[in-house]
C-alpha cells in the first residue's frame, strides 16, 4: 500500500469530498463501484477489528460515514441501516442496507468461512 495517494484522511476542507466517500462506504457494490470509478479509487483500506475484537475499527465509525454522506446526498438514509434492534451485525441488528453496502462487503466477506475459533 505504500506510494499511494490518500483521498480523505485529515481531509476536513471539502465536506463534499468526504460525504461522496462516506456514501461509497455505505452504498451497494453496484453503486460503490461508479463513486469508486468517478473518485479514481483503485485500492480501499478499512480497519477490521475481526477475531481480535479490536474496538475502533471503521465497523464503529460506520455510522458517521453515513450522517456525513447524508449531508450532502439526500438518497441517502440512516434509519436503513438499523435493523430490528438498532445498528449491529447480530441477526435482530442487520438490516439488509447494511449487509449490502460496501463497508461490511469489505470486512466481513468470507470471514466466517476464513477464519474458525478453537473451543
Amino acid at each position: 500500500m505504500s506510494n499511494r495517494t490518500v483521498i480523505v484522511d485529515n481531509n476536513t476542507w471539502n465536506n463534499t469530498h468526504i460525504a461522496t466517500v462516506g456514501k461509497f462506504l455505505a452504498s451497494s457494490e453496484e453503486d460503490g463501484y461508479e463513486i469508486a470509478q468517478s473518485l479514481d479509487v483503485n485500492y480501499a483500506l478499512v480497519v477490521f477489528g475481526g477475531l481480535s475484537a479490536y474496538g475502533s475499527d471503521d465497523l464503529i465509525k460506520f455510522l458517521w460515514f453515513v450522517r456525513i454522506a447524508a449531508g450532502e446526498f439526500p438518497d441517502v438514509h440512516e434509519q436503513e441501516y438499523y435493523g430490528q434492534n438498532g445498528f449491529g451485525v447480530g441477526a435482530d441488528q442487520l438490516s439488509e442496507k447494511f449487509k449490502n453496502s460496501m463497508t461490511y462487503k469489505m470486512m466481513y466477506y468470507r470471514f466466517g468461512e476464513m477464519y474458525t475459533v478453537a473451543d
